[in-house]
């Protein structure tokens, strides 16, 4: 298990993490989710050496984690980090080769990925005549290319099509079937709702939610979602919750309440469209907590 401990970390007067602290465990895929500035990518510059915290720990497997641990790590930065006067897989090779892979191995390796992540086309191109969506494939390739323990990976989505996005995202699942901790950030919370096991939404250096999807949903509460087709006037008086009006239809929206009298009420009132429990997206949490 990776472990975050108390993070803290100054810039000058600027407060960017203050006690940052999650866990991610083997095979789990955990979405790092926040605003610009909200301390992300100082996390993991931090889990990965680049930067020191003033406070706070990280721990591998129960013990602090040391530069041996972080090199069998596979970390994509935001920033990226290619050579792009290098052809593609030379590149892929050459990372293979810094991460203590022989050159058959390394060329293996990094055959294998060029293929799966659909660059095989590419192998013999420069970085900078790819796309940015292509490079971002040459990128996750780097990360993986020695098949690492844990990954780190800040914004990997960014600027990708969909069809990239789907092969990226199969490429981590794939990685979390076979035990690897998976840490990525993404502004596409849609995405991090449909990949991630667990969640932590960090705003202004702090955490201020964590868990499983279905936990923070179920931390929100449920929604009754009510839609009536040419009600009754009136048909929602003393009901809890709120009712607008879409048309020839009412929508009530209620947190509390008898489900069963709301059912009957509605029934009586005109053509019952709809009637069921709905829970918050992740956006939704998301904006809620950051507020």
């Amino acid at each position: 298990m990776l472990e975050i401990r108390e993070l803290r970390k100054l810039f000058g007067s600027k407060l960017a993490l203050d006690g940052i602290g999650f866990a991610v465990r083997p095979g789990e895929m955990f979405g790092f989710v926040g605003a610009n500035g909200a301390g992300k990518t100082t996390t993991m510059r931090i889990v990965m050496g680049v930067l020191e915290p003033d406070s706070g720990s990280v721990h591998w497997e129960d013990r602090p984690l040391g530069f041996a641990d972080r090199r069998r790590f596979g970390y994509m930065p935001e920033e990226r980090g290619l050579y792009q006067k290098m052809r593609v897989a030379e590149q892929v090779e050459y990372f293979g080769r810094l991460h203590g892979l022989g050159p058959g191995k390394a060329r293996k390796a990094a055959d294998d990925l060029l293929e799966r992540l659909s660059l095989t086309e590419r192998r013999g191109d420069a970085v900078e005549a790819l796309s940015l969506g292509n490079q971002q494939r040459v990128q996750l390739a780097v990360a993986l290319v020695h098949d690492p323990e844990v990954l780190i990976l800040d914004e990997p989505f960014s600027g990708l099509d969909p069809i990239a996005v789907d092969a990226l995202a199969t490429v981590l699942q794939e990685r979390g079937r076979g035990g690897v901790p998976v840490i990525f950030s993404s502004h596409q919370l849609e995405l991090v709702e449909r990949l991630c096991d667990s969640v932590g939404i960090v705003s202004g250096g702090r955490m201020v939610a964590s868990g499983t999807v279905g936990d923070l949903r179920a931390a929100e509460g449920r929604t009754l979602r009510v839609v009536v087709r040419d009600p009754a006037p009136g048909w929602a008086d003393g009901l809890p919750g709120s009712v607008t009006v879409n048309g020839d239809r009412q929508v009530l929206l209620a947190q509390n309440g008898d489900d069963q009298e709301i059912l009957r009420r509605a029934i009586k009132a005109g053509q019952v469209e709809h009637f069921g429990l709905e829970q918050p997206s992740l956006t939704e949490i998301f904006k809620e907590a950051v507020a």
